[in-house]
């Protein structure tokens, strides 16, 4: 049977950095030390204005080329998982598909995830190289939520940053990808949504309030009830892991290193706890980046590489979860 390996990653970062000082001054009630203590971030990458996702995918891309482990001539499909496309259409992966030098003869489309989106974009690049439509994929990851917070949303922008990631899957690589566990709960959708701009409400509602804590609410901007989002992924992600492994017929014994979705340090440290990992497996970079979405995981495979915390003939379990509700795992073999 045909096999599904990744063969490159990289990643690009927006220029711009907005560090706990900055949030501090806009929030003084909050002390750098706090920020750092509860979420976990020191500093997150944020998108200029008129910066978009296309954009960050395409920089992404043109990094990955630099590294000159595949050639652009190579690709033969485009997939692009974000949730902050260029326009309701035409699809932004055509754009990319433009902007990049690629041939006419391959094929391009968008999906729309969130933070369970790298897992889904690999499950469906394998399927591609299993049904040979498709013998090296570009998988790319962009995300500006940055854009999509209110100004005083402070618990927001202390968690989130924006980023693009770029993965080639391919009929030879690195690391070889395994079988999948994937879930979705739509009954949670509007406890992580932006209800304005879509077909359901097409113009901006003008519905902000403020609860008693000073938190902005509006179907405006983006809305995430914190404590349901933490329920949801105790409930879902222990059982995920466990069927994840069952999948692939292995023992949690046998992972070298656990890769979850970089959330915040609160959640990751109680699912770490609750799922019994020891810290040593447990790989965490969130404090240079935050939580850029659907990039997470390929930026922590990145710099796991990197810092040698993958070696060869590792095996590392990914894990996403979020908005949707959506979450997926698989184990990657090195």
């Amino acid at each position: 049977m045909m096999k599904a390996y990744i063969k490159s990653i990289g990643y690009y970062l927006p220029e711009s950095v907005v560090t706990n000082e900055d949030i501090v001054r806009d929030f003084p009630e909050w002390s750098v030390e706090k920020i750092a203590l509860k979420v976990g971030v020191n500093k997150r990458h944020v998108a200029a204005v008129g910066e978009t996702a296309t954009d960050l995918a395409i920089d992404a891309a043109e990094i990955l080329f630099a590294r000159g482990e595949v050639n652009r001539e190579d690709i033969d499909f485009v997939l692009l998982c974000t949730q902050s496309p260029d326009y309701i259409l035409p699809t932004s992966a055509c754009i990319v598909q433009d902007r990049l030098g690629l041939r006419t003869t391959i094929g391009a489309l968008d999906f729309n995830l969130g933070c369970s989106g790298y897992v889904y974009g690999l499950s469906l690049a394998k399927g591609l190289i299993y049904g040979g439509i498709a013998h090296n994929v570009l998988f790319l990851t962009a995300e500006t939520y940055n854009k999509h917070l209110h100004p005083h949303d402070k618990g927001n922008r202390t968690i989130f940053g924006d980023a693009a990631t770029a993965t080639v899957i391919s009929t030879e690589g690195i690391v070889e990808i395994g079988n999948f566990s994937l879930g979705t709960d739509g009954s949670g959708c509007e406890n992580l949504i932006i209800k304005s701009g879509g077909a359901r409400f097409p113009e901006k509602q003008n519905d902000l309030v403020f609860d008693e804590n000073g938190n902005p609410h509006s179907s405006d901007y983006l809305f995430m009830n914190g404590s349901e989002i933490f329920t949801f992924t105790l409930d879902n992600v222990p059982p995920l892991v466990k069927d994840t492994l069952r999948q692939n017929r292995m023992e949690k014994e046998d992972i070298d290193l656990f890769v979850f979705h970089q959330a915040n340090k609160y959640m990751l440290d109680f699912l770490r706890k609750k799922i019994k990992i020891a810290p040593e497996k447990f790989y965490n970079c969130l404090a240079n980046y935050g939580n850029t979405v659907s990039n997470t995981i390929p930026i922590a495979l990145r710099e796991a590489l990197d810092d040698g915390s993958i070696r060869i003939n590792s095996k590392v379990m990914i894990a996403g979860f979020g908005v949707g509700y959506s979450w997926g795992g698989t184990i990657l073999q090195f």
